[in-house]
Parts: structure tokens; C-alpha cells; sequence
């Protein structure tokens, strides 16, 4: 029988530090960073720590309408999602359109 190698963490806790992590990650080849790491927070953040994490993403003056290479920004991704209303209102506050 094999083992799962990554137990599932629950209630993380997520310090600015860790928040600020999700600033360092590098996109795939073709994939735009400041869309890549706005959509990486999008779906791996709670909503006040979403909200942390755009205020670092503000402070270094990224790209918040930045798109995927389909040309979708993560606030227009996020529209599609039914339970992503706090996402979408953060991202709005914070510039996106």
C-alpha cells in the first residue's frame, strides 16, 4: 500500500511572511509573473489573507488587470466562480477591472 507523502494542512497559519512568498513565484514559460502570482494567491488564499497579499502586490507596483495568456485576468476568471464574490470585491478595490 503506498503512503500519501503530504499529509493536508488545515488552518494554516499565514503570517506576512509566508504571505509575501506567493510574491517570489516564478511562472511557467509564456505566462505572465504578475498574473501568475495573483492567480496562484487567488486560489490558494483565504479571503483576509487574499487581501494582505494584494496590499504587499500593490506596494511593488504590479500589474492587478495582468492576463493569462488566453487573455482572462484573475478578476475575470474569478467572476465565473460562484463563491468568489469576497475575491472579486477585494480585486475591484484594489484596481482590477
Amino acid at each position: 500500500m503506498l503512503k500519501k507523502d503530504k499529509e493536508k494542512v488545515i488552518d494554516e497559519v499565514w503570517t506576512d511572511g509566508r504571505i509575501r512568498e506567493f510574491l517570489d513565484q516564478l511562472p511557467p514559460a509564456g505566462v505572465n509573473t504578475d498574473f501568475h502570482m495573483l492567480w496562484k494567491a487567488y486560489q490558494g488564499m483565504r479571503a483576509d489573507n487574499f487581501a494582505t497579499f494584494l496590499g504587499f502586490f500593490a506596494e511593488q507596483k504590479r500589474d492587478i488587470n495582468a492576463a493569462s495568456p488566453e487573455g482572462e485576468t484573475v478578476l475575470a476568471i474569478a467572476q465565473q466562480h460562484a463563491k468568489s464574490g469576497e475575491f472579486v470585491a477585494l480585486l475591484k478595490q484594489a484596481g482590477a477591472q
